[in-house]
């Protein structure tokens, strides 16, 4: 009997073993707006592919791109009304990957929120009554990084309330030349302001948690680290453009996003 039941379990595993697991992707076939700059931007020439056309042909993706080259948090508002012009409510998703051009132009990191001393009805334990409370409300500014965010997250959390909206941390990224008046360095110097591009990055992180939206940390996850001459490969140039992934760059972050995305819905 022992030895009936030691073959039938050998024999459930074995069928396990090979059976096929099947993954519907929550993202297959949905319409998805891409917000971005240079590296988002169709018409950038660092890569053929970009990491949105590789989501297209694996998922069957409808891609709706909207980046801009150079384009930085404050122009995502533009970016929105240009969606709504074009498509309405007919998106699922909007991705939102910017902040290399903010660091690049030194714009201030800034504060999330300022407070003031208030009065507020309250009663807890006890008759409700008025008791002195700070209240904070959100910096909207585009004078600095975080009022950028805090602007166009509100907007964008206005105009699309029931979509799933994502965020992806910009990747690192090493030189630029593109000439006398455009020279970008390293992002281990600090920008004119005193800021590494990892306080942009953190920004990011943070807004997920303030703005109820999800994070891509593509910045960790995606393994794309120029500063190492082994990893210009990624690149568009070793010499003179490690800010923008070719091809092999793309896919790699796409792999990422393809991943991660199965952890989200859409609403």
């Amino acid at each position: 009997m022992k030895r009936i039941l030691v073959y039938f379990i050998v024999a459930l595993m074995a069928v396990g073993s090979n059976a096929k697991t099947v993954i519907n992707h929550p993202w297959q076939g949905k319409r998805v707006a891409y917000f971005g700059d240079s590296i988002t931007d169709p018409n950038n020439e660092a890569s053929k592919m970009k990491f949105w056309s590789y989501l297209q042909e694996w998922l069957s993706i409808s891609p709706y791109v909207y980046g801009v080259s150079g384009w930085q948090w404050n122009s995502i508002q533009r970016q929105a009304d240009k969606l709504k012009a074009e498509h309405g409510d007919e998106v699922d998703a909007i991705l939102i990957f910017i902040g290399t051009n903010d660091y690049n132009a030194g714009v201030p990191i800034g504060e999330w929120f300022t407070e003031r001393p208030e009065r507020v009805m309250a009663g807890i334990g006890e008759p409700k009554h008025m008791v002195d409370r700070r209240h904070r409300f959100p910096v909207m500014s585009d004078s600095t990084y975080r009022g950028r965010i805090n602007k166009a997250l509100d907007y964008v959390k206005r105009l699309y309330p029931t979509k799933q909206v994502v965020l992806l941390t910009p990747i690192h990224r090493s030189e630029f030349h593109a000439g006398n008046s455009n020279w970008q360095p390293r992002e281990d110097y600090t920008n004119k302001c005193g800021e590494y591009l990892d306080a942009y990055v953190q920004s990011v992180k943070e807004a997920g948690n303030i703005w109820a939206v999800s994070v891509i940390d593509l910045n960790a996850l995606c393994g794309l680290y120029p500063l190492m001459d082994e990893h210009a490969q990624f690149f568009k140039d070793a010499q003179d453009d490690r800010l923008h992934p070719n091809d092999e760059g793309h896919r790699r972050m796409a792999l990422v996003l393809q991943q991660q995305l199965l952890a989200l819905p859409i609403f």
